[in-house]
């Protein structure tokens, strides 16, 4: 409704009412999977404006629509945020006359054209080319992807779609009235309207590229809520995605707001028992319950607290939280095992059955204990930092006895657990899930299956946790070989084939470029983008400190390693800039550091003496600590560069 206030101080609310008209206009048909036909023969010119006449309009009825949950949005508004041009137009060997966009993107097209009354101008949208260069649609599934617009012959016409959006590099435009140049179409990208808040960078230009790819991932499935993919006749809210990104999401972009309002929405569709739907908005009709999918209902909210430091979130979900967790408390019973369930597990793991270049399977029920521990741990950190002691301890105790049963059923005495894959051991270990004195050997278990085959084997559940396992764990030469890796399966092969965007499976277009199944092959999907998390904290060095969240105290520790020569991460925090930047100079360490004010930070520098170490040209003072081969320091704001010889 409309709300005017007159110059003489009076006002009048306009809403609608019976007494309104309609009619029909030009979009004849309008839907976010198959497109929009436009026949701009049928435009009113003026109908917008006082004094138009819309006699021959119909009348229109009042709806009863419930109102008891009508709110006004709360989430930031998907917007046209950029644009982009095509960088070339191609002639298929089928013909076909093909616009490149240079970049996978969401969105649709800006239309410039000149033509007769009622020719026809169609657009049809893809991610890849097949293998022979021509138009790919196969994994859009039913989705048509297709704008048509009908010319009104009124000189140049300029048409973009109003009620759709495709998830695309390529253009295929059909009936176009002469001959098509590049500057006939411009991309129109949309994406909620999250302000960018991290970069990195670093000397490797795939590892540019892969970050590039992981960025554009979140664009492209960031709007109003965190689908899984932005092409196909799909394109839902499912948790898992989200769950397992949260963390990069937040070094991207300022998500705050963003899974603020989306949370609500979890909430709003969690089930009376406490089950949370494995896709929200909740259109599969009360379908969930899967660990690590719906433990979304606890991770989310409780990483948008770390990186932001606002406890409110944790307020408004402690219900939710609370109900996931006696449901999952529900469905394992007294001996606190998750035995059972349908599950998801390890979705799209690396599952060959080659001897010689093995994939794994993780056992489902493992995963869910695990997540079972993981969420109760996590809800009795987050009882105690709302002041409700008794569910703190409560849940506390509850993650301590879940522990106990995962260590009886899943771990050998020796340390070895039954399913013996990397995302079985980056969740016990990750987790901390085990008795303390197999920790060194189930990270060995891990290591060595890293290093016997040299690649990942892992999919949605354990890829965000592999690198991060490792390297903490003193294995950070395989986490970098595994960044490194451009060899199928990695997160550079994809890079390597020519993607823009994160491929939802390690293989979507194979070494001989032919196509995964196309009924699940979307190449926009961020789940596997992930590991941009350890891109920030570990390589760079920016870690968020959980006993002072929103970066008010911060961890700076950088890691060089895989023959990386430089590497720069900048984020933008709640209180200012924090930069993290080093490059190996020769035998130099170079390590320029930025701390914004109001806030402190503890700097380690890694292979340093300090007797070497030099802070803005002058030796450390007294309060620098030498622990083994690092030197650790507590700085207020400012800049910094530090130098020694590694």
């Amino acid at each position: 409704q409309l709300h005017i206030t007159y110059s003489d101080g009076t006002t009048e609310t306009i809403g609608t009412d019976e007494s309104w008209k309609a009619t029909t206009g030009p979009i004849v048909f309008s839907d976010i999977y198959n497109g929009e036909i436009y026949d701009a023969r049928l435009e009113m010119p003026g109908w917008a404006t006082t004094g138009f006449n819309d006699s021959n309009w119909g009348t229109v009825a009042k709806l009863d629509h419930p109102k008891n949950t009508l709110i006004a949005p709360q989430g930031v508004p998907v917007k046209a945020v950029e644009e982009i041009s095509p960088i070339e137009i191609l002639t298929t060997p089928k013909g076909e006359t093909v616009f490149d966009m240079g970049q996978n993107m969401v969105g649709w097209v800006r239309l410039k054209v000149k033509g007769n009354r009622g020719d026809a101008v169609t657009l049809k949208f893809a991610e890849v080319l097949d293998k022979d260069g021509n138009f790919y649609i196969e994994n859009l599934r039913a989705a048509k992807a297709t704008d048509v617009y009908i010319l009104k012959g009124d000189g140049e016409e300029i048409y973009e779609p109003r009620f759709t959006f495709h998830g695309f590099r390529y253009v295929k435009i059909e009936d176009f009235p002469g001959t098509p140049k590049l500057d006939n179409i411009t991309g129109v990208v949309i994406y909620s309207d999250m302000e960018p808040t991290g970069t990195f960078a670093c000397s490797e230009p795939l590892i540019n590229q892969l970050q590039h790819n992981i960025q554009w991932g979140q664009k492209g499935n960031f709007l109003d809520v965190p689908t899984d993919c932005p092409q196909r006749d799909e394109r839902l809210g499912w948790t898992g995605d989200a769950q397992v990104f949260a963390p990069t999401a937040a070094f991207n972009f300022n998500v705050a707001p963003f899974y603020t309002k989306w949370m609500k929405d979890v909430a709003a569709d969690q089930l009376p028992d406490g089950k949370v739907p494995h896709v929200i908005p909740d259109v599969l009709n009360g379908a969930g319950g899967s660990t690590a999918w719906a433990d979304a209902a606890i991770i989310v909210p409780w990483q948008t607290y770390l990186a932001y430091g606002d406890k409110r979130i944790l307020e408004e979900q402690y219900s939710s939280m609370k109900a996931w967790v006696e449901y999952m408390r529900s469905r394992a019973g007294d001996d606190y095992l998750w035995i059972g369930d349908t599950h998801y597990g390890d979705w799209l793991a690396f599952a060959t059955t080659r001897s010689d270049y093995p994939g794994a399977t993780t056992e489902k029920d493992l995963i869910a204990t695990a997540y079972y521990a993981n969420s109760s741990r996590t809800l009795a950190e987050i009882a105690q930092i709302l002041g409700k002691t008794g569910d703190a301890e409560k849940y506390s105790t509850l993650s301590e006895k879940v522990k106990e049963a995962f260590i009886n059923e899943f771990v050998t005495p020796a340390g070895r657990l039954v399913s013996h894959t990397q995302t079985a051991y980056s969740l016990a270990l990750a987790f901390n899930l085990l008795p303390e004195n197999l920790v060194p050997k189930a990270a060995e278990y891990l290591a060595g299956d890293v290093d016997k085959f040299k690649h990942l084997t892992t999919g949605f559940v354990g890829t965000p946790l592999l690198c991060k396992t490792l390297s903490d764990h003193g294995y950070e030469d395989l986490a970098f070989m595994l960044l490194n890796r451009k060899e199928y399966p990695s997160w550079l092969y994809p890079v390597t084939q020519g993607a823009t965007t994160i491929w939802e499976r390690w293989d979507g277009q194979k070494p001989d470029g032919t196509f995964q199944n196309a009924g699940m092959n979307s190449f926009n999907h961020y789940a596997y983008g992930a590991i941009g998390e350890w891109l920030y904290n570990f390589v760079a060095g920016i870690q968020i400190d959980p006993e002072n969240p929103g970066y008010k105290h911060f961890f700076l520790a950088p890691h060089p390693g895989g023959d990386l020569t430089h590497a720069k991460a900048v984020y933008k925090s709640m209180y200012g800039e924090i930069k993290s930047a080093w490059k190996i100079e020769g035998d130099q360490m170079i390590y320029d550091v930025t701390i914004p004010a109001n806030t402190t930070a503890t700097v380690t520098l890694p292979s340093a003496s300090i007797s070497k170490v030099l802070l803005n040209d002058l030796p450390l003072k007294n309060d620098a600590q030498q622990n083994d081969k690092r030197v650790t320091l507590k700085l207020g704001s400012g800049e910094y560069r530090f130098s020694y010889p590694m």
